[in-house]
């Protein structure tokens, strides 16, 4: 009977401690097992594909009119102000011609005179008119009874001659002497005009008034008050801000990529619509520019046509910075995979891609990337799921747990 209690006892033990060695295992393999690694994933699909360039830039008025002065004269103070709304044919500026230097009173006295002579000259020329003319008519007479003689021959033909000569040149003098009265008159005009401009005068004479060449807006004031200008000085400055480009300038390494008619995406602010454009020429020369970091370096000016309505332009302005995208290449239907699923395998790439539950390496070949997905060519499906950066210690067969990007 104490030998079956016995064996009874030692059995209970034994099996106890099989399940206490038993939990301690299911413990252990627990507590070491590999955890499945919580990675970010995202689904390969066909999509379009483009290759762009991102630059930024801004936008300018096609077609800048600038205002200026066509004679040295004295600006009235402008009306207008920076973006105010102009008509063509708007007077945008008035001038007011300079007014003559002052003179003292010797100088005055001077062209006082020289008025006094010239009237007399006008008196003296007049006179001679008046003088020439009967001269004219008394030569006319004897020309007259000359040819009536020579007629009835109680004078020679000779003599008949000589009277129709002489009033042909009483007639040349009095042509003359009908000159020489018009010059002495330009002469007296011209010395009361001299006088004139020194002379007080009243209400200012002779405005000139600037009108604007299009519709369109101020854009800047060269003057903004009344003030002396010289002929060709800038006044103003008119544009139409409905009717605007982008001005975008690249790296000279990247303007060979750029076509004429290339789509373009501008930004211009937080939540604001991109406007569309296309490339409308690049420029033939290139610049230099320094960067934010001191490097300098060769820009080309690449010139935007924007299909925007006028009147979207028109919220903007002359100078707006924008953010352009320009599409250099485009392909409708490629197998897409995320960039930042790419790892560097020797001299090729590789993606890890998940099944049943763990990583797979997979070597990829792609026929071209851009910063935010790769054009593959061969070595993924569409549908299926990569890991994003994967980092350095994903290995492959690495049990994963998938969370969508």
């Amino acid at each position: 009977m104490n030998k079956s209690n016995n064996g009874a006892a030692k059995k209970r033990r034994w099996l106890i401690g099989g399940l206490a060695f038993a939990a301690l295992a299911a413990i252990l393999w627990a507590s070491y097992r590999p955890r499945p690694l919580d990675v970010e994933t995202a689904t390969v699909a066909e999509g379009r594909f483009e290759q762009v360039i991102e630059e930024d830039g801004q936008l300018r008025l096609q077609q800048r009119y600038l205002v200026t002065a066509p004679t040295a004269a004295q600006l009235q103070r402008p009306t207008l102000k920076v973006g105010d709304a102009v008509k063509a044919g708007d007077v945008v500026a008035v001038l007011t011609p300079n007014a003559p230097g002052m003179i003292d009173a010797r100088t005055r006295s001077v062209l006082q005179q020289r008025v006094g002579s010239a009237d007399a000259a006008v008196a003296a020329a007049r006179a001679n008119v008046q003088r020439a003319q009967a001269a004219l008519a008394q030569a006319t007479l004897e020309a007259e009874r000359s040819a009536q003689l020579a007629k009835d021959n109680f004078i020679a033909p000779s003599a008949r001659d000589q009277s129709r000569l002489a009033r042909e040149a009483a007639a040349q003098a009095l042509k003359a002497a009908q000159a020489e009265q018009a010059a002495a008159g330009h002469a007296a005009s011209e010395a009361r005009a001299a006088l004139g401009r020194a002379e007080p005068s009243g209400a200012a004479q002779g405005l000139w008034s600037l009108k604007s060449p299009v519709d369109g807006r101020v854009l800047k004031l060269h003057k903004d008050s009344s003030e002396p200008v010289q002929a060709g000085a800038p006044l103003l400055e008119i544009g139409d801000t409905g009717a605007m480009e982008a001005v975008i300038d690249v790296l000279s390494g990247d303007a060979p990529r750029i076509a004429a008619g290339a789509a373009v995406q501008l930004s211009t602010g937080r939540n604001q619509p991109p406007l569309a454009g296309q490339v409308a020429r690049v420029d033939p020369v290139a610049f230099t520019k320094t960067s934010a970091l001191g490097i300098e370096e060769q820009r080309v000016n690449v010139t935007v046509a924007l299909k925007a309505p006028s009147e979207e332009l028109q919220k903007l302005g002359d100078g707006f910075r924008v953010d352009a995208r320009i599409t250099v290449s485009a392909q409708d239907g490629a197998l897409l995979v995320p960039s930042a699923a790419l790892v560097r395998q020797g001299e090729g790439w590789q993606v890890f891609v998940v099944e049943g539950g763990k990583a797979r390496a997979r070597t990829v070949t792609f026929s071209d990337r851009n910063a935010d997905s790769a054009w593959v060519k061969d070595g993924l499906k569409a549908g299926e799921t990569v890991i994003l950066y994967p980092g350095s210690g994903m290995k492959d067969g690495q049990p994963v747990k998938s969370r969508t990007a």
